[in-house]
């Protein structure tokens, strides 16, 4: 049975009573002045000592107020200050700022987005792309439990991501749009998308596909060209209509010369247009002189094979044929060799592919025979157990050979190959670890070496189509796992001598990307070297200016940004600070901002979006009204909350104070008076 606090409490009243009368009623001979002064002091502590040994527990009522949170989300990009809507947004975010009744009813959260989202009141509207989607998914995540009415400050063009007007059904909260700019459409035309090969063959002819588009109310006749410098190399009349709002144009150029060669697309403006940027789209296209042929061998039949091809044959500059190791095989005519599960079949071909020293990659598998792969090379051995296993990869970060990163290596499912522990021979360098059953080994799965004057890679699993089935699933494209096995393929192709400085940098980019350049440095080992201070400089060959920038170590390389420099043709250098070593070469940057394409603000997906929320669409003119609706919501009330906290007595350090205190005055009174 159990004794309830408030018997025990009444129990201390009686014994701490009877305690102080007995010692200073009973116990004593001569009763001192004002003796119910000490009894009292003498009660008061023992029923404090009493209440600490009982420990009641003392309910506390804690009051708060809790305010719904309110999301104002300022497109930052540079399209606002090409619509010269920089001022009306300003004065618009003031008015939310300076509310001082929204400031009592929400917790107001300030965000920026452009090419990237920052948590931040500092607009400079600068920014080259803009993400609507991510900024919507970012609210998502972070205010997934809580009520979070959105105010979407944008002209709603978005340059990169999904298409934003459909993530309403995901979000939790209201959007509330506020348009920027004209929200009427005009006389427009536009070159909407253009579609071009990055890069071509001399003397072929590459294909050219333009998607253009027309807003207005008339027909209208204009022409479409295509300019190379200032010479016209080929001009199309086109008719547009309201019932007629876009054409595609396709047709072919000829790669005359090899190198960069750099165009124009445009439709010629017709009276009446305001926008003529959007008129105009510059692209280029490096023309090769030769391409790069791999030979891939195999014996059986697998969708390795039509991955692998796949994969390579991505950039353009590459070429796969698929061969049986008893095929007849010009050798020559190959720059390396992909050799898939060998078997005795093979012994033929790989006596030729070594008196030729052909750089060459082996993949594994089940059905590689072993006992035939150990006996005619010794660099990588397999005990042979008639055993199979399967295992998925894990990145090795320190991987130094060629620039490449973690595409995701372990979301990839996994491979199928020997069981048992490779002895490698040669001094490897492990891209890719095996994790087996979850459980991280140091034993190679993917790993390159050097022998002589040949590379090598070998990849010791099959089914590496999955890999790029996987890519697919998490990406819709398959542009990570081509970029990394190309980057395989490059190796191996190449039969340059390996230098301690290696550059990666493109022949020409587009002024609306990021720009970047990557570089490794290596010790006289070849070991990568973190330790090393590579400089950047970069020369415009027009204006002769000349810029320098410093690398930042990224794990296992370099890297530099050339965000926001303008337009033209560079010439660049990297050097190793301390050292004598140095790389050159040139590139050029094609002027495009796809943030001036816009004329007006999209209505329409703006519109869709605040109607699969909830929320409604206002101008930027509207702005105090949708501040009116937000303080007329009663959705948004603050809530008042009582949270009841039991706390122990013996918690209470006043209560120990308040015992010392009662001593004390005892002891001094009774000092005081010669009691003691």
């Amino acid at each position: 049975m159990i004794i309830p606090n408030y018997v025990w409490i009444i129990g201390a009243i009686g014994i701490a009573a009877l305690l102080a009368w007995f010692q200073y009623y009973v116990s004593v001979r001569r009763k001192p002045k004002n003796t119910w002064a000490y009894a009292l002091l003498r009660f008061a502590t023992l029923f404090c000592v009493f209440l600490l040994l009982i420990n009641p527990q003392i309910k506390n009522t804690i009051s708060s107020t809790e305010k719904a949170s309110l999301i104002v989300a300022v497109d930052n990009s540079s399209s606002i200050s090409y619509l010269q809507q920089k001022e009306q947004v300003r004065q618009a975010v003031a008015k939310i700022r300076d509310n001082s009744e929204l400031s009592e009813r929400f917790n107001i959260v300030y965000y920026s987005f452009g090419q990237e989202i920052r948590d931040t009141m500092d607009f400079n509207f600068e920014e080259k792309q803009t993400r609507i989607t991510d900024l919507l998914e970012e609210v998502r995540q972070s205010y997934r439990d809580s009520r979070a009415p959105v105010v979407l400050i944008t002209d709603g063009n978005q340059t990169l991501g999904t298409d934003y007007q459909y993530l309403g059904s995901r979000l939790n909260s209201p959007v509330y749009p506020i348009a920027v700019g004209d929200t009427v459409s005009g006389l427009d035309l536009k070159v909407q998308y253009l579609n071009v090969n990055r890069y071509t063959y001399l003397k072929n002819r590459f294909p050219v596909e333009a998607i253009l588009t027309y807003s207005g109310d008339q027909t209208i006749r204009t022409n479409f060209q295509i300019l190379s410098g200032t010479s016209v190399l080929q001009t199309k009349p086109l008719v547009f209509s309201p019932e007629k709002p876009s054409q595609t144009v396709t047709t072919t150029l000829l790669a005359a010369k090899p190198g960069t060669a750099t165009y124009t697309i445009r439709v010629v403006p017709v009276d009446g247009e305001v926008n003529t940027i959007n008129n105009t789209r510059k692209f280029a296209v490096e023309v090769l002189d030769q391409k790069t042929n791999i030979l891939l061998l195999s014996d059986i039949i697998h969708p390795d094979l039509g991955a692998i091809k796949k994969s390579i044959e991505s950039n353009e500059r590459r070429k796969v044929v698929i061969k049986k190791p008893t095929d007849n095989i010009a050798i020559d005519e190959y720059s390396a060799v992909i050799v898939y599960q060998p078997n005795s079949r093979f012994q033929n071909m790989l006596a030729r592919l070594d008196k030729a020293r052909k750089n060459r990659m082996y993949i594994m598998g089940t059905a590689t025979d072993w006992t035939f792969f150990n006996r005619i090379q010794k660099d990588v051995q397999m005990p042979f157990s008639g055993q199979t296993e399967d295992f998925t990869p894990r990145y090795n970060s320190a991987y130094g050979a060629f620039l490449t990163s973690d595409i995701g290596f372990d979301a990839y499912p996994p491979l199928a190959g020997a069981f048992g522990e490779p002895q490698i021979r040669v001094n490897p360098n492990v891209l890719l670890h095996k994790v087996v059953n979850g459980i991280a080994t140091e034993n190679p799965l993917l790993f390159t070496y050097e022998k002589e004057e040949n590379t090598f890679a070998v990849l010791l699993g099959e089914n590496i189509w999955r890999w790029r089935a996987q890519e697919y699933l998490s990406n819709q494209n398959f542009e990570q796992f081509d970029n990394f096995f190309s980057k395989i393929v490059q190796y191996i192709s190449t039969t340059q001598k390996k230098d301690r400085l290696n550059v990666d940098a493109e022949s020409f980019y587009y002024g609306n990307g990021s720009i970047r350049i990557q570089a490794t440095y290596f010790t006289k080992n070849y070991e990568f070297d973190p330790r090393g201070e590579l400089i950047l400089t970069v020369r415009n060959k027009a204006t002769k200016e000349v810029k320098t920038y410093p690398f930042l170590l990224k794990k296992s390389n370099y890297e530099v940004r050339l965000d926001g420099i303008e337009a033209g043709t560079y010439t660049y250098s990297v050097a190793v600070k301390g050292t004598k070593l140095s790389q050159s070469g040139s590139f050029e940057i094609i002027d495009f901002d796809v943030e001036k394409q816009f004329l007006n603000a999209d209505m329409k997906r703006l519109r869709t979006l605040a109607s699969t929320t909830g929320g409604q669409t206002h101008t930027i003119m509207q702005i105090d009204q949708l501040i009116q609706k937000l303080q007329a919501d009663e959705n948004y009330l603050p809530l008042q909350k009582n949270q009841e906290k039991l706390q122990p007595l013996i918690d209470w350090k006043i209560l120990l104070g308040i015992i010392l205190l009662l001593l004390s005055v005892e002891w001094l009174m009774r000092k005081y008076n010669g009691l003691i």
